[in-house]
């Protein structure tokens, strides 16, 4: 996959060729990552790439000539998103990530900085995509939690893709514990049934402390869990997918 960033702070994303099976994939070509500065694209001899907002007010906004000029000069692949982080953006779920890392060859994900950007640059996204209820400095973050949660997901990237199968939000339920050894530590014992044996009653176990662990931490998911389960047999919105 080719994942080009447009961002006025393209050093923020050097950590991601070094961390760990993230760093390995683009390492062994499993993902390509491109930077590009819409300082590079200014017209004027300053640089300049941010103005005072019609209207009035305080900050500055970024300027649409040179991120339009970015986008435009980056390669199109045949099946290309583009993301626009923003605050404003729909909530990033699990089933975006698998959504881009399934269908799409390409991801161009555009930064904002400054107060905030010029309108018409929604324009030229897809899509866009907000971390959370809260506002950061840029973008620069939020591009690089989509960048990790998609990386992870190509196939080559993990080591044993069965990991991404069962683990938190991969159905809509968090993920199950965890034990390992030692059996009994400072007096917290690892569950009997982890220990039994029989792996139809641990697999049990299992799913029903999804279900419990879902259903206290986050009612929210638990009941779109059972939402996606009715005997209309109506798909869940978390599960749908739109073309790239």
């Amino acid at each position: 996959m080719r994942l080009d960033v447009v961002s006025l702070a393209p050093d923020a994303f050097a950590p991601l060729l070094a961390l760990g099976v993230i760093g390995r994939a683009f390492a062994a070509g499993i993902a390509s990552l491109h930077l590009h500065n819409p300082r590079d694209h200014a017209s004027d001899r300053y640089r300049k790439v941010d103005d005072e907002p019609y209207g009035g007010g305080a900050g500055m906004v970024l300027k649409p000539e040179p991120v339009f000029a970015a986008v435009e000069a980056i390669p199109v692949l045949p099946r290309r998103r583009v993301l626009l982080m923003s605050p404003q953006g729909q909530p990033l779920r699990q089933a975006d990530l698998r959504r881009w890392a399934s269908s799409c060859d390409q991801l161009v994900l555009l930064c904002g900085h400054y107060e905030g950007f010029d309108e018409r640059i929604r324009s030229l996204a897809d899509e866009e995509v907000s971390i959370g209820d809260f506002v950061l400095t840029g973008g620069e973050l939020p591009a690089a939690v989509i960048i990790n949660g998609v990386v992870r997901l190509l196939p080559g990237t993990v080591g044993t893709e069965a990991c991404l199968e069962d683990e938190s939000h991969s159905n809509l339920l968090l993920e199950h514990p965890h034990y390992t050894r030692p059996a009994s530590f400072r007096g917290l014992e690892v569950p009997a049934v982890l220990r039994s044996g029989d792996h139809g009653a641990v697999a049990r176990w299992r799913a029903e402390q999804q279900q419990t662990r879902t259903s206290e931490r986050r009612p929210d998911l638990y009941a779109r869990w059972q939402a996606a389960r009715n005997p209309a047999g109506q798909s869940s919105t978390e599960e749908s997918s739109s073309p790239c």
